[in-house]
């Protein structure tokens, strides 16, 4: 067996999990999330813990048992605790501002890039160098963030550009080092 799909996940006190027709959906203090689920994949909840099985020892429904698991504890954690992702604007007059509920970077080019809100994500700016993307939807909140990095990644002979908070880049020496 998949040693992460077998691992069983606890319901906190707050969470409702439900299980019908292929689909679950995990409601919680901070909303609902629902996701399909494939034909020979079973999720069943007993007391306080899902338990997801496979019905095939095929490999595609393999590598599904331990996706489904995962989509699942994912699914919990959003509705309870959140996701949240940190981006950096680094580089001189590198800022963002907020437009409506989007945002408004300035970051080398001509023009500003308008960034759209997103249903179910937060955009929160702190200072004007600072992006903290928010949500429940551990999938979508990634999206929003790569979108927003990609546009200005960070290069690497100035280290400019949008970098996750933690995010190290790695500089090149340039022409003056030969």
């Amino acid at each position: 067996m998949s040693k992460i799909g077998r691992k069983a996940i606890s319901i906190p006190s707050q969470v409702t999990v439900s299980v019908a027709d292929h689909e679950v959906l995990v409601k919680g203090p901070k909303g609902e999330l629902s996701t399909h689920i494939f034909p020979k994949i079973a999720v069943a909840v007993e007391e306080n813990e899902v338990k997801v099985t496979r019905t095939s020892e095929d490999r595609q429904i393999k590598a599904l048992h331990g996706l489904v698991r995962s989509l699942v504890n994912n699914m919990i954690i959003g509705v309870t605790d959140g996701y949240s992702i940190v981006l950096k604007l680094v580089g001189t007059g590198y800022r963002a501002q907020t437009k409506g509920t989007g945002l408004s970077l300035s970051v080398g080019f001509s023009h500003p890039v308008e960034v759209p809100a997103v249903a179910g994500v937060k955009l929160i700016l702190k200072g004007t160098d600072t992006i903290t993307v928010e949500g429940i939807d551990k999938h979508l909140v990634g999206q929003v963030a790569a979108n927003i990095r990609k546009v200005k990644p960070p290069e690497p002979y100035q280290g400019k550009g949008i970098r996750y908070k933690d995010e190290v880049v790695r500089r090149k020496q340039g022409k003056a080092a030969a």
